[in-house]
Formats: C-alpha cells, sequence, structure tokens
C-alpha cells in the first residue's frame, strides 16, 4: 500500500476485500500523511470487531458483512441433505452492511 500510495497519490477510494488488510491501509494511509476515512474513502468486507472499531472511528466509511457464524446454519442443511429430507434451490444468509452509525450501535454485542 505505501508504494501504490507513492505512485498514485490521488487516490481517493480504497476497496480491500476484508478488514485486516483495510486496517493495514490505514496504516499505510497515515504513514503518507492522509486521513483514512476522509481524505480516502475505505470499504471493507467482513465487519470483524477490529473493523469496525475503525468504522465507528471514522476511519472506514463502510462495511459488508461475511459473518462467520453461518456454521449452525450449513450444519442444519447438511444433515438435511444426509437424512435425504428437502432442501431450498437456494439459501439465503443472515449478512448485512454497515455504516458509522450503525456500528456504533452493534460494536458492544458483536460476538466477532
Amino acid at each position: 500500500m505505501e508504494a501504490f500510495l507513492k505512485a498514485n497519490p490521488d487516490i481517493d477510494v480504497l476497496y480491500a476485500h476484508n478488514d485486516d488488510m483495510g486496517l493495514g491501509a490505514i496504516e499505510a494511509i497515515e504513514g503518507a500523511g492522509k486521513k483514512p476515512g476522509t481524505d480516502i474513502k475505505i470499504i471493507t468486507v467482513d465487519a470483524v470487531r477490529d473493523g469496525m472499531q475503525a468504522l465507528a472511528n471514522g476511519k472506514i466509511n463502510f462495511i459488508v458483512e461475511c459473518s462467520p457464524l453461518l456454521g449452525p446454519q450449513l450444519m442444519d442443511l447438511v444433515q438435511k441433505v444426509h437424512n435425504g429430507e428437502p432442501v431450498q434451490p437456494r439459501v439465503i444468509t443472515e449478512e448485512t452492511t454497515f455504516t458509522q452509525e450503525q456500528a456504533k450501535t452493534v460494536l458492544p454485542e458483536r460476538q466477532y
């Protein structure tokens, strides 16, 4: 990210495919003297606690959740298939997106 910022000093949006990448980018952005979330808008995927905290603090602008809490839903489906029970051809998981205000609201109860 440091080299990318040097080669492209005018970027104003960053997409990171997970929160940890976004958090690393924040360090590089700050190291380049820029303000993450303001000078460079940051969008990430995951919604883990550290990412959500950065979102609540205004260093990340938007997070798309990729929940690791899908295990029980997946195991239920696996058991049904194993038992020969019918399952829906399409299963929608419970995931969402978060803004700064939403992160502040859900962060105290966040399971991951």
